[in-house]
């Protein structure tokens, strides 16, 4: 059972692992020096691997694609996930918002432990290998800094990312790979992406790089609480990334999007009113906001930006007026951040392409795993999480493909 596994990743290294428990002979391409570089990047601020709240709910965070990832995740579940890396000497904690981390809070530890299991497990590696197609024979081609190279493997799973991070490995090259052997790929969009804003001068000057902290962000039915971030061209963040997907498809389909953002979400509106009714006295109207409701500098800049583009007076206001615009203050999206600076990617290859075991239906052999599929989640771990269970599960596919092409040979 030789099968090639092209990418690096964790859902490319899951696959791997679970081939070689399952006798094959595995070799890893990358096109990459070294492997798991996103993954690594996604560790930076702390490895979120995955989350601790029930599985009915957590199934809910990948939307439309619930049904085709929950088998898979129910055998790699998050507790799974937790015993295998406690197996690897990185045991894990529940933070205070319920995502899991490994107690050393860093990828690195855990990718090194990694490495050395599948390497002692026979797992071979094949770095600087730029995946670029396949031969007319169905061999797999290969750029490699010693010149092409041709190999032949009698399973291949394709765990290649989406088109985040180009620079990172996941370059999306792959699209038209596959679409030129009829393939139907849902088109690659950014997912838990900023978006840009025309900030005036004034406001980007003096506030890029501030964080708005403690605000609630508002689009249509969906609202989340958390952080955001000023950007010299936009707005991005936790808060916004949780927002992106229904923001990308107002963006898209109608080329534009008010975000209302709540700066003062733990009062409501009678609250506000009673400390607005406070006199101003002698006070700037930005001092006189700032102790009367509390507002950093940043969220009182935001809130005059908006009245600006508004064509509004803040101080022309009520009242009942200001108290509604200080936890409603809209703000205009004007597009999409690239999809190279995206946390992830939406798209990708259509689940009906795909049979029960991620094999590619009109590829026999050839299987898919991780973010090559079309499916997004918030980040919280969900991302890490189906990577690592689809990588899983296209291992497991292989190993049933090969069984049932032994058992018809008998």
């Amino acid at each position: 059972m030789d099968v090639a596994v092209i990418g690096a990743g964790p859902a490319g290294l899951m696959a791997a692992e679970v081939l070689v428990g399952g006798d094959a002979d595995v070799m890893v391409y990358d096109a990459m020096p070294s492997v798991g570089r996103k993954f690594l990047m996604a560790g930076r601020g702390g490895l979120n691997l995955t989350h601790s709240e029930t599985l009915p709910r957590f199934f809910g965070r990948y939307g439309n694609a619930t049904p085709h990832l929950k088998a898979a995740i129910e055998v790699f579940s998050p507790d799974a996930l937790r015993d295998w890396s406690a197996a690897l000497g990185q045991p894990t904690f529940v933070g205070s918002s319920g995502r899991v981390f490994p107690q050393a809070f860093k990828a690195s530890p855990l990718l090194r432990a990694w490495l050395r299991r599948l390497d002692a497990s026979g797992v071979k590696f094949a770095l600087r290998h730029r995946w670029t197609g396949w031969e007319a024979d169905g061999r797999l081609a290969f750029d490699t800094p010693g010149g092409p190279r041709v190999i032949e493997a009698q399973a291949t799973i394709l765990a290649l990312g989406g088109a985040s991070w180009p620079r990172l490995g996941s370059d999306a090259a792959w699209v038209q790979k596959l679409v030129a052997k009829g393939v139907r790929i849902a088109p690659l969009a950014p997912a838990n992406c900023g978006f840009t804003v025309a900030w005036s001068d004034v406001f980007r000057d003096r506030y890029e790089g501030q964080p708005l902290k403690g605000i609630m962000l508002s689009f249509g039915a969906h609202d989340v609480r958390g952080e955001a971030m000023i950007t010299r061209s936009g707005i991005e963040g936790g808060a916004v990334y949780a927002l992106s997907g229904p923001l990308r498809d107002a963006m898209l389909g109608e080329g534009r999007a008010t975000l209302r953002i709540g700066l003062r979400p733990d009062l409501d509106r009678s609250d506000l009113v009673t400390r607005l009714s406070a006199p101003r006295g002698k006070q700037s109207f930005s001092n006189w906001l700032r102790k009367t409701v509390h507002l950093s500098p940043v969220g009182i800049g935001l809130l005059q930006e908006a009245a600006v583009a508004s064509g509004l007076s803040l101080s022309s206001l009520s009242t009942e007026g200001l108290a509604d615009r200080i936890n409603a203050v809209p703000v205009e999206l004007t597009g999409l951040a690239p999809i190279a600076r995206a946390i992830s990617t939406a798209g990708g290859i259509a689940f009906d392409e795909l049979d029960a075991n991620f094999m590619i239906r009109r590829l026999p052999g050839i299987f898919a795993a991780g973010e090559m599929l079309d499916w997004e989640a918030p980040t919280g771990g969900y991302l890490l999480q189906a990577s690592f269970a689809t990588g899983a599960a296209a291992g497991r596919g292989v190993l049933k493909w090969f069984e049932r092409r032994m058992a018809s040979s008998e």
